[in-house]
């Protein structure tokens, strides 16, 4: 991997570690709901303007209906779950969490998609719920009944990226393919929609005393959309164009590390022995499960696991070939 595409994974790391500490901070303020509804609001409309800035074809091909539930999918739940999360978990915990997706993407192709569960990939899997097992127990919040419902609500959101991953070959790949910039454009519109009515039954419902809303909230919130979904989509996208699909879910491996350090530096929060080793059983299960398969057979069984909730299912970011690379995509960063 050249300086400039390491740059850019740790960049993109650093943006996705990033968006669990601004959660963090606007979540207990403003409530789940309208964090999780703000964020993919202004991330559809930062990839609308790059889209336009871009002069891409606003096109579906007919695929616009698919493009907005892979966005329900693999946006607006995971979003609100990890939004939910927030209100209870250091950014830390939830980051840790979130690396759990390629382990859930196993699984889900395992149960729903008669995929083939190699000896590595169960290894992973079980070392991967271990290490969440040791986080949850050894860490340094006590267990209660609310810090339970967090750490299932993250999981929850990496179940939604497992599944993502597969639809999006279905739905988008398989039947010709679709630009990438346009299938993330689709999916936050579709988070948008599903969010909206949930958004303005909060808002309405509740009492938020939006003057004394302090700068950080307001802050954190514009981050939230425009550097960790627009601007994350962009590195994204370039990244498996210089390095490939499978370097750059090599990303999975630093957004803990950066969750953990922006939660302990800006916040104070504890980084603690259960970090580490909680982190570091889930960094081996990845390991297990994302290293190369030498049996070819296997290797083109089944689709790349969907990155994180702060990325997009793999299959999508390819052109119209639909081979997993952004390819012409021209996402200049």
């Amino acid at each position: 991997m050249n300086p400039a595409s390491l740059a850019r994974l740790f960049l993109l790391a650093a943006l996705w570690g990033g968006s669990f500490l601004f959660m963090r901070i606007s979540a207990p303020v403003l409530g789940a709901v309208p964090t999780a509804f703000g964020r993919v609001l202004l991330g559809a409309f930062g990839l609308l303007a790059l889209v336009l800035l871009l002069r891409v074809r606003l096109s579906f091909h007919g695929k616009l209906g698919a493009a907005l539930a892979l966005g329900v999918i693999n946006s607006g739940i995971p979003f609100l779950m990890y939004a939910l999360a927030a209100r209870v978990l250091p950014a830390g915990y939830s980051a840790i969490l979130n690396a759990m997706t390629p382990l859930m993407g196993v699984l889900v192709g395992m149960a729903c998609f008669g995929e083939r569960m190699t000896g590595a990939r169960a290894a992973g899997v079980l070392v991967g719920l271990a290490g969440v097992a040791v986080l949850t127990r050894t860490g340094p919040l006590d267990v209660s009944g609310a810090v339970l419902w967090g750490v299932a609500a993250c999981l929850l959101a990496t179940f939604c990226y497992g599944l993502a991953g597969f639809l999006t070959r279905r739905w988008i790949t398989a039947r010709g393919g679709l630009d990438s910039r346009i299938v993330a454009l689709g999916s936050q519109i579709g988070a948008v929609l599903m969010l909206l009515p949930f958004a303005a039954l909060d808002v309405s419902t509740r009492s938020i005393p939006w003057g004394e809303v302090e700068a950080p909230v307001w802050m954190s919130m514009l981050a939230l959309g425009l550097l960790c979904t627009s601007a994350a989509y962009i590195l994204f996208f370039r990244l498996i164009a210089d390095v490939g699909p499978l370097k750059a879910l090599t990303v999975t491996f630093l957004i803990p590390l950066f969750g953990v350090f922006w939660g302990w530096l800006i916040l104070g929060e504890a980084a603690t022995l259960a970090h580490a080793l909680g982190g570091g059983m889930i960094a081996a299960a990845l390991w297990l499960v994302l290293r190369p398969i030498p049996d070819a057979r296997l290797a083109t069984a089944a689709p790349p696991p969907a990155a994180s909730a702060h990325s997009p299912a793999l299959p999508a970011a390819g052109p119209a070939g639909g081979d997993g690379a952004a390819g012409e995509d021209d996402w200049s960063v």
